[in-house]
This record gives structure tokens, C-alpha cells and sequence, in this order.
């Protein structure tokens, strides 16, 4: 076992963070033997609204696992030092949100053992298909390089010379994780919410900021919780890439509005109108988009400002208010906005249930762990070399 034994020693602490994470993931998988049972009826999908929680996490988990790149890329290919400490720690959060973007496919599916058919039935026109080796290949990818860079740190040596061009590759095979989420919906052309050609770059700018941010909190509870350091440099590289990427992000969607408003097309119009005004007596989701707007606006001025954003409190803050603007803007507003209203002009509202939540949480849960013990990992190798 790869090192693995060094995620099995810890403080009481790390032993009540694990059995808490085991108890949310039991809660999720009793919930998901119940899905298995009785079927999607159990959530809140329906007719008209046929992708909802678990298909919005993987929309904006795909982007947190891209966002890799922002480290990989400076370091490997620029040579930027000042990324050397949480290189690794970026190609381990891909990990495991390409691991949870699996799962809540794999969750979604109300016949789960159909998955093999993209395996043993492969069809090269379906989008859905490299889908799957994109996925695939990105968390075989990240898997081979971390692994392998890690252990060469253990032992003192140089990595391989081989482990070049593997990294040179993941570059690339990262922004493509993205553009084909992002053609899975600008692909249907019943769905005008969807369809438009700026899609994949909004996807791109939106993970460029929020995996970043999420990266940057954790180097920031690292250095409370333990000993490990990432140092400020990479931090505020870190928030300048965050900034640039939020800004792209916001253009994106002026752009966007510009767009859909000026053209004044109705098919277009319906599905904004409803996000953020409602249709019809139907504004579930306008709180949720107004709150995603005022957060994105907040960032923006946090981050612009040098003197705040090199404030690390202030960062800290600004990082979580770009993450929950994103995650709303993505992980809710866009999937469901895309269905309501639909072709046909029928608007019916989508909302969670329990289960379906727990399901969720239970997810996110195994996401938790496995950055848990990589990040433990990760540590316990650099403390025995210090």
C-alpha cells in the first residue's frame, strides 16, 4: 500500500473528523439504498425536470477538479517555485472532486449497473462517451503524477524523467473535462438556456475561481490545524488568479444578459426572467440567484482591492463568498434554470427532498475523506523529511 499507513495514525481530533465524515456517508448510502428501491421518485425530480442536485454537484465539481491546471501549469510549465508546496494539494482536490463528479452520476442513474454500458457498448457520437474518458482520464492522470511526485519526495530523489510528459498532457486534458461538461448542455438544442457558444469558457472562468478558492482555504485551515505551511506567496499567486478568473466569470454573464435582453427572443428571456424575477407566481429560485449576485458583486470588490485581498482574514472570507456564489450560480441556478421554463412552455418547480439531500451530503462526505487522508498523507511524508 502506497504510504497508506501514515492515514491511520492521528490525534483524537482526526479519528472524530473521520468517524464524522463515516456517519455522513452512512446516512447518504441507507438514503441511496432506499433510491435503489423505490427509484428517483424519492427526489425531486420530475417530468419536466429531469437533472437536479446530483447533476448540478457534478456540473460544479467538474470545474473544482479542472482548476488544477492554475497550480500545475505555473509550476511545471513556467517554473514557478513559489507553487511547489501545494502543487500536490491542488492535484489531490482533483482527485477527489473527479471521484465525486463519478458518484453523483452514478447516483443519478436509477438503473446504477447501466454505467457499464458506456463501457461495453461504446458510442464515439455521444457526448455523454468521452464524457466518461475525459473524466476517467483525468483522474488516472492526477492519480499517476501525485502518487509518483510524492513518492519521489519521500525518498529525496528527483521524479522520473517519464512524469514529464504525463503532466504536459493533464494540462490540457484538464480544460477538456470542462468543454465537454459544457457540451453536454449547449448540445441540446431544445434547451435555449443552454444554448449558446460561450458556455464552455463561462464554465472554464467560473472553475478558475472557485477551485483556486477552494485551495486557498484549505492551505489557510491547514496552517491552523497543523504544522504545514504553504507560505503566503502561493496564497496571494493564488488570489490574483481568483481575481483575473471572477472578473472573466461576471463579463461572461453581462455578456450574456446583454444578449438575451437586446435580442429581446422569449425563449430566451423566460428562463433569466425566471431565475431572477419569477414567472407566474413561480420564484423559488430568486432568492437563491439574487444572493448568488450580491455575493459575486461583494468578491469582486474584496478582491480588486490589493490591501484586502492580502489581508488573509479578509481573503479567507472573500474565498468562501466566491465558492457559495459560484456553487449557487452553478450547482442550482444554471441546471434547473435550463428546464423551467421547458420547451413547451410548462413551468414546474424543482426542489430537493431529504433523502435526495442526504444522498448529497453523503458525497460531498467521500470527497472529504479522501482529501482527508491524501492531504494526511501528504503531510506525514514532509514532516519525516523536515
Amino acid at each position: 500500500m502506497f504510504m497508506f499507513e501514515k492515514a491511520v495514525v492521528g490525534s483524537r481530533r482526526y479519528w472524530l473528523w473521520i468517524l464524522g465524515l463515516f456517519a455522513v456517508i452512512g446516512v447518504g448510502f441507507l438514503n441511496y439504498l432506499r433510491q435503489l428501491e423505490v427509484g428517483l421518485a424519492i427526489t425531486g425530480l420530475n417530468r419536466d425536470v429531469t437533472w437536479g442536485l446530483y447533476i448540478a454537484q457534478f456540473t460544479f465539481l467538474v470545474g473544482v477538479a479542472a482548476s488544477a491546471v492554475m497550480v500545475v501549469l505555473p509550476y511545471y510549465l513556467h517554473d514557478w517555485k513559489v507553487f511547489s508546496r501545494v502543487t500536490i494539494l491542488g492535484e489531490f482536490l482533483a482527485i477527489s472532486a473527479v471521484t465525486m463528479c463519478m458518484l453523483f452520476i452514478f447516483v443519478d442513474m436509477g438503473q446504477p449497473h447501466r454505467v457499464m454500458n458506456v463501457i461495453l457498448h461504446p458510442t464515439p457520437h455521444s457526448i455523454m462517451f468521452w464524457d466518461m474518458v475525459s473524466l476517467s482520464g483525468y483522474l488516472i492522470l492526477n492519480a499517476v503524477i501525485a502518487l509518483v511526485t510524492l513518492s519521489a519526495e519521500r525518498k529525496g530523489v528527483a521524479p522520473p524523467n517519464w512524469i514529464k510528459p504525463v503532466i504536459l498532457l493533464s494540462i490540457p486534458w484538464a480544460i477538456s473535462i470542462h468543454t465537454v461538461t459544457a457540451f453536454l448542455y449547449n448540445g441540446l438544442p431544445g434547451r435555449s438556456f443552454w444554448l449558446t457558444a460561450i458556455l464552455a469558457p463561462r464554465f472554464l472562468a467560473s472553475a478558475f475561481a472557485a477551485g483556486p478558492s477552494l485551495l486557498i482555504l484549505f492551505c489557510m485551515l491547514l496552517r491552523k490545524l497543523t504544522w504545514f505551511d504553504a507560505g503566503r506567496e502561493p496564497i496571494r499567486r493564488l488570489a490574483v488568479i481568483v481575481t483575473y478568473a471572477m472578473i472573466v466569470n461576471v463579463f461572461f454573464v453581462l455578456m450574456e444578459v446583454f444578449t438575451v435582453f437586446y435580442s429581446g427572443i422569449p425563449e430566451h428571456k423566460l428562463h433569466f426572467e425566471y431565475l431572477f424575477v419569477g414567472l407566474d407566481g413561480h420564484n423559488s429560485l430568486v432568492p437563491w440567484m439574487w444572493t448568488s449576485v450580491i455575493l459575486a458583486v461583494a468578491a469582486l470588490v474584496l478582491l480588486i482591492v490589493p490591501r484586502w485581498r492580502r489581508n488573509d482574514r479578509i481573503l479567507a472570507v472573500t474565498c468562501v463568498i466566491v465558492f457559495l456564489s459560484l456553487w449557487i450560480d452553478k450547482g442550482i441556478g444554471l441546471i434547473v434554470g435550463g428546464f423551467v421554463p421547458s420547451p413547451l412552455g410548462a413551468i414546474t418547480e424543482y426542489a430537493p427532498t431529504l433523502p435526495e439531500i442526504a444522498i448529497t451530503l453523503g458525497v460531498w462526505a467521500v470527497g472529504a475523506l479522501i482529501i482527508t487522508v491524501f492531504y494526511k498523507i501528504t503531510l506525514s511524508v514532509r514532516e519525516s523529511l523536515a
